[in-house]
């Protein structure tokens, strides 16, 4: 069991029987040497976030949840669909749908969250799964991602700090440098939401 103290960013436990994932700690002392924790912790069947206090009474079970690599497919009507990587090569014929049903996971928007914006068909993902069922999933921290909408950069133009907003291929917009065109390729970081590089220059 863990105490208050392993508690950190990124971890997944059990509250109640239930599967969260940690957001932030913060420690709170209350004088006369008492202390709790202040958290922020989202449920990873509902996508629901929380804050909840804990003190040192309080103990959790860290969720046993296995870690594999799936595609995003596509997205329909608020659902996420992913397929496990090589679910789709060379089934038997009486059995393919079956077993891409099987192999495919679904997860809603609210448990998707922000992580919606860099999600293209095909790109592979990390997944969580508890018992079996998809929980949640996560990005690589770089991508790249093809430049859809985009004014144009005129010079002298520094009164933005020599930036613009473009719109990317999966429609966040994303603050780039004014040099950045319609149709470049650029590297976001995904964790902070920021341009890193252009990684392809437009035809």
């Amino acid at each position: 069991m863990l105490t208050i103290n392993d508690l950190k960013n990124g971890l997944i436990v059990l509250v109640n029987g239930e599967p969260y994932q940690i957001l932030d700690v913060k420690h709170l002392h209350m004088g006369r040497g008492g202390s709790s924790i202040q958290t922020r912790i989202r449920h990873l069947k509902t996508g629901q976030v929380l804050q909840r206090n804990f003190k040192p009474a309080d103990a959790f079970e860290e969720a046993d949840v296995e870690k594999r690599k799936v595609l995003f497919l596509y997205a329909h009507r608020g659902d996420f669909v992913f397929s496990e990587k090589g679910a789709q090569k060379n089934p038997a014929p009486e059995s393919e749908a079956r077993a891409q049903d099987a192999r495919r996971f679904t997860l809603k928007g609210e448990q998707v969250g922000e992580i919606e914006k860099w999600l293209k068909p095909n790109t592979e993902v990390e997944a969580l799964f508890l018992n079996g069922i998809l929980l949640t999933i996560s990005v690589p921290i770089k991508m790249d991602f093809k430049v859809i909408e985009a004014p144009p950069g005129l010079r002298g133009n520094t009164a933005e700090g020599g930036t613009k907003i473009v719109a990317i291929e999966t429609g966040a917009k994303i603050s780039v440098p004014l040099f950045i065109n319609e149709d470049d390729i650029i590297r976001v970081n995904t964790q902070s939401g920021e341009y890193v590089e252009r990684a392809e220059k437009g035809k």
